[in-house]
C-alpha cells in the first residue's frame, strides 16, 4: 500500500506531483471537515497543513502511523511541537520559500509609510491635492533595527542594501551573523538607535506580546514599527497608545493580534476598539497576512517541502 499523505489545506500542486511520482498516495482533504479528517488520520503517514486546523495532541492522537507534518509556511504555532517530539513525528516548514516575498513586502511598507503613499492616494481620489501635507521622509540616513535575523529578517536586510542606511540586527538565538553591512547588536543598543524597528520572530511563550508598552518605553526616539511575523508579537493597545502619543510615527502591520486560525473568518468577530483606531489611522498600513503570499512563493513553499520530505525518506 502506498504511503498516504493528507493535504488538509490547498497548496501549490507541485508538492503532490513530486510526491506522487515518488510513490506516495496524496489525497486532497482541503474540503473535509475536522471530523472527516480525524477519521482518515488512522491511515496517514504524512500531513500537509497551512492554517486551517490546529494540530494538537487531542487531534493527533488519532494518527498512530504519522511520521511527519509539513507546514506550508514558516510559523509552527498551530502544531503541538512538544507532543510531536514525544511521538517522534518529524516537522517540516518552509521559511526559505517565502522569505524573499516577506523582505520585499517589508520594504514596500516602510517606503509607503515614509512617503505617505497610501494617505496621498486616498486624498487625491477624494479630490484633495495636498502636497505639503504629504511631504515625505527619506529612508537614506536612517537606522533600521531588525529584531529576529532568521530567513525573513535576513531577507529584509538584503533588500535594504541599495539604501544608505545603518542596519542593526538583534537575535537572541543567533551569534556572529554580522558583516560589513549588518551590525549585530544587543536589544538595548537597537532600541537606543533605531528609527525603524521591524519584527521577524516566531510566536512562542518568550515572544508573546514582546512589543508592548514596556518595550516601547525603552526606545529612545520616535520610530516607525513594522510587523511581518505574527500578530500576537505586538500588543495592539500599546501600539495605539504609542501612535496617539507620537512615540510611534507610523506602523506597517501585515499581521494582527486578532487573527483567527482561519484568516478568511477574520471579520466575523466583533471589531475591538483598538483595531477600530488602526482602521482609521492615516499613518497605519494594514495588509491581510500576505507578506509572504506571492505567485512565486506559492510555488517555492511547496517545492521546498517536497525537497525536505523526499530527503527525509532518502536517509531514513
Amino acid at each position: 500500500m502506498h504511503k498516504l499523505i493528507l493535504f488538509l489545506d490547498e497548496v501549490h500542486p507541485i508538492l503532490a506531483e513530486r510526491l506522487t511520482i515518488a510513490g506516495f498516495n496524496c489525497v486532497d482533504a482541503s474540503t473535509w471537515n475536522q471530523q472527516k479528517c480525524i477519521e482518515e488520520f488512522k491511515h496517514a503517514e504524512g500531513i500537509v497543513v497551512r492554517a486551517r486546523f490546529t494540530l494538537d495532541e487531542e487531534m493527533l492522537q488519532f494518527a498512530p502511523e504519522l511520521k511527519f507534518i509539513a507546514r506550508s509556511g514558516a510559523g509552527m504555532e498551530n502544531i503541538d511541537s512538544n507532543y510531536c517530539k514525544k511521538r517522534g513525528i518529524v516537522l517540516f516548514n518552509a521559511p526559505e520559500g517565502n522569505r524573499n516575498a516577506v523582505g520585499e513586502h517589508a520594504l514596500g511598507m516602510i517606503l509607503n509609510l515614509l512617503n505617505n503613499i497610501n494617505k496621498a492616494n486616498q486624498e487625491v481620489r477624494n479630490g484633495i491635492w495636498d502636497r505639503e501635507g504629504n511631504r515625505g521622509v527619506e529612508l537614506d540616513g536612517k537606522t533600521v533595527g531588525i529584531i529576529g535575523f532568521g530567513n525573513n529578517g535576513k531577507a529584509f536586510a538584503q533588500k535594504l542594501r541599495g539604501f544608505d542606511v545603518k542596519l542593526m540586527a538583534y537575535d537572541k538565538y543567533k551569534k556572529n551573523f554580522g558583516d560589513h553591512f549588518v551590525m549585530e547588536c544587543t536589544l538595548n543598543a537597537l532600541l537606543k538607535n533605531a528609527d525603524i524597528i521591524s519584527f521577524h520572530i516566531p510566536q512562542n511563550k518568550e515572544t508573546l506580546f514582546m512589543a508592548n508598552v514596556q518595550l516601547f518605553d525603552r526606545i529612545q526616539k520616535p520610530f516607525y514599527l513594522l510587523n511581518l511575523s505574527r500578530g500576537k508579537i505586538v500588543d495592539t493597545a500599546s501600539l495605539v497608545n504609542g501612535l496617539k502619543s507620537g512615540k510611534i510615527l507610523g506602523a506597517g502591520l501585515d499581521v494582527l493580534e486578532y487573527e483567527k486560525s482561519s484568516f478568511e473568518a477574520f471579520f466575523e468577530q466583533e471589531i475591538p476598539e483598538d483595531f477600530a483606531y488602526l482602521l482609521q489611522a492615516k499613518n497605519v498600513i494594514l495588509t491581510p497576512h500576505v507578506g509572504g503570499w506571492t505567485t512565486e512563493s506559492y510555488y517555492k513553499l511547496s517545492a521546498v517541502l517536497a525537497d525536505k520530505i523526499l530527503d527525509y525518506y532518502q536517509f531514513t
